[in-house]
């Protein structure tokens, strides 16, 4: 069936639902998994002086919050018996980095959350999940 599967975490809530499915399916067929979250980059400003926290400051919080969020995924599979690697990037895009992450890890499986915004919402902001399904060669299991 599947041999890796890639499960992106954001650390929400509908996230860990999409983890427990990933871990699951990951038993179940005897895949490895990989994890990635993706930190945001340092919005940069031409104003130095309006800039309230300093780079260094910045980059240390986010890998922190989103080696926390790995770190999460990793002791559920690790829980469930599951090999589980995980990563963290840093991207201005989400769901390229989620399909590049799949290419370079040679995943077979995205198992993502979707957030389920509707109307509006949906159409004016969007989703990763959305992207990703949109250009993603590999199959993607939607998790609500």
């Amino acid at each position: 069936m599947y041999k890796r599967i890639l499960v992106p975490t954001d650390g929400s809530e509908i996230t860990s639902k999409a983890v427990d499915s990933a871990v699951a399916l990951a038993k179940l067929s005897g895949a490895a998994l990989t994890t990635i979250c993706v930190k945001e980059p340092f919005p940069y400003s031409a104003i130095s002086e309006m800039q309230p926290v300093p780079p260094q400051e910045f980059y240390d919080a986010q890998e922190r919050i989103a080696a926390g969020r790995v770190k999460q995924v990793t002791d559920a599979a690790a829980a469930a018996g599951v090999n589980c690697s995980g990563f963290t990037v840093e991207a201005l895009h989400p769901w390229e980095a989620i399909l590049d992450h799949a290419k370079v890890q040679g995943c077979d499986l995205i198992v993502m959350a979707s957030h389920g915004r509707r109307g509006m919402a949906a159409l004016l902001i969007g989703s990763e999940t959305s992207r990703v399904l949109t250009h993603s060669p590999l199959p993607v299991l939607v998790v609500k």
